[in-house]
């Protein structure tokens, strides 16, 4: 395996554990997987069936990366006198607790172990987080939308036209959605989770922080994010994803703010991927950490695409096939108000707008350091309409803050998921920002804009129209296929049909009102076309079909 870089192998410390203090907690970095007992060839004892399922449906190859961490290597750790903490086989190392500097030496002595770091730890950057924590938290007093169907989170779902894809009976169904934050309380008692409890939709959780057996402490923050998704409270709150399935992943730490809350999420992201999880929401983002040595702070250099940690682990979370969202964060202007993990590539960084569009003034912007847009694209983080997490006394407010943008967006691409599960992380990525509002203009403001789920959808189904997930009738024939000369459309039993003509990027060449005997002209004008991928859709009163015309001249 490549080797590590420098940042990706520091550790700051962190709480896990209210009788533990910051610097006894390390990072043990390994130097290999050599002589482990797991097998790229054995997946099955690693990862999940519906994961390897996943792996097989969009033609990922199991690799040394999904290879745990040798248990040989953690026992030795662990035979040293270090209780172990959380191993991560993407970053293949484990954090510990120890208290003992002659533990420290012991560990670092042995072969295997590339080094061992800690750091020195202080509150205000915790403090910093927990500010920003209640002000998206704070009811901002506006009024409730009218009560439809999705009652307050009416305008949120609407704008991104997500209810379309609900109508055609994609509401999230059958999608594992994983939520990474920082707690869970009130989920349990808060009545818009009532129908996922009851159905079995919530799977699970897990606590990456403390070990322990609840995540339902700390904060609402995740509940309130959980909601924007998986709410079913008719005419009260339905959220973008309401009928897919959850589990609830507990890696920030809201007692502390350090690097190893970076490990944590990757940790907790590699549990997500063992499961055969769908989508990532992540409402969080780091930069500042509760050390007096800056070294440990994200420097605009390390907005990169791959030298945080955190971010390191989301590109490998992308490349396993998981749909990683991320929240852009709420700093304000400048030159790259990011929070790792904003700046990687391979995933969706959200930013905010309001009801009616426009960027929220708070949600952070790009570039990276390597100069890509961010964010990429952008949902109703300003007045967004969450639960609170304090029970039917107070079930829902309107909050600020990009933590809640990403999950409402999060929640649609569950449903594009469940339309199209052969779609590959690109191709979802690329059409989302494609069919943005601001498509022909991105910018680090505003990044591809608000994209359009209904559009995306007719895309996608382009891209896919020979998925045997999707069955069409046969209403024309398109010969030859591939051509690289001549091509010939006939109508199949029916007499008449409404043909367009498509390109790659889903925009519409021609519209043709087609009755079989007219074909001189529309082959004409196909003959007449260059090299590439064209899509001719023909629609009847009672059928549709599209067929992927390529052309090689």
């Amino acid at each position: 395996m490549k080797k590590i870089s420098l940042l990706f192998i520091v550790l700051a410390t962190a709480l896990c554990a209210k009788a533990q203090i910051a610097t006894n907690i390390y990072w043990v970095q390994f130097t290999d997987k050599n002589d482990s007992p797991y097998s790229i060839d054995a997946p099955e004892v690693y990862l999940s069936q519906r994961a390897l399922d996943r792996r097989a449906r969009l033609g990922i190859e199991i690799d040394e990366y999904d290879l745990p961490v040798n248990p040989q290597y953690l026992q030795a750790v662990a035979n040293c006198g270090a209780t172990l903490l959380n191993p991560s086989k993407w970053l293949n190392g484990v954090s510990v607790y120890t208290s003992s500097p002659s533990v420290i030496e012991e560990i670092n002595a042995l072969d295997f172990v590339e080094v061992v770091r800690n750091c020195e730890n202080f509150p205000k950057a915790q403090l910093d987080k927990e500010e920003n924590l209640s002000f998206e938290m704070k009811d901002q007093g506006m009024p409730r939308n009218p009560k439809d169907f999705y009652g307050g989170a009416h305008n949120q779902v609407f704008q991104l036209k997500v209810n379309q894809l609900h109508d055609m009976g994609y509401d999230g169904t059958g999608v594992i959605i994983a939520v990474l934050d920082g707690g869970f309380e009130g989920t349990p008692n808060a009545g818009c989770f009532d129908n996922m409890r009851q159905e079995g939709r919530l799977l699970g959780t897990r606590d990456f922080v403390y070990g322990s057996e609840t995540v339902y402490s700390q904060s609402t923050h995740g509940t309130s994010c959980l909601s924007t998704m998986g709410a079913y409270d008719p005419n009260n709150m339905v959220g973008t994803a309401p009928k897919a399935s959850y589990y609830l992943i507990h890696t920030e730490d809201g007692e502390s703010e350090t690097i190893l809350e970076e490990y944590n999420w990757v940790s907790g992201a590699e549990y997500a991927d063992s499961l055969g999880v769908d989508v990532c929401s992540t409402s969080l983002g780091y930069i500042d950490f509760d050390s007096n040595m800056s070294q440990w702070d994200h420097t605009y250099e390390h907005f990169d695409g791959h030298t945080a940690p955190m971010t390191i682990g989301a590109e490998i979370a992308a490349s396993r096939g998981l749909i990683c969202v991320n929240a852009a964060g709420n700093e304000y202007d400048g030159v790259c108000t990011l929070g790792i993990p904003a700046d990687a590539e391979h995933i969706l960084t959200v930013g905010a707008v309001n009801s009616d569009g426009v960027r929220a003034d708070f949600s952070s912007v790009g570039p990276t350091y390597d100069g890509r847009i961010k964010p990429d694209v952008m949902a109703m983080g300003q007045g967004t309409y969450v639960a609170t997490g304090y029970g039917n006394w107070w079930p829902y407010y309107n909050g600020d803050g990009t933590s809640f943008a990403c999950p409402v967006l999060a929640g649609a691409v569950a449903c594009l998921r469940q339309a199209f599960p052969n779609a590959t992380v690109q191709e979802i990525s690329d059409v989302l920002r494609q069919c943005g509002d601001h498509a022909d203009r991105p910018d680090n403001h505003y990044g591809y804009g608000i994209p359009d789920f209904s559009e995306a959808y007719n895309v996608l189904q382009l891209l896919h129209v020979d998925d045997t997930s999707a069955p069409q009738n046969d209403i024309l024939m398109v010969f030859p296929n591939p051509s690289d000369g001549d091509v010939h459309i006939r109508l199949n039993e029916v007499s008449m049909a409404e043909l367009s003509v498509y390109d790659i990027m889903g925009r519409q060449l021609k519209s043709y009102h087609f009755n079989g005997l007219n074909h001189t002209t529309l082959e004409r004008y196909l003959n007449d076309l260059g090299s590439g991928v064209y899509f001719i859709k023909a629609e009847t009163d009672t059928s549709s079909q599209t067929v992927k015309l390529v052309l090689t001249r």
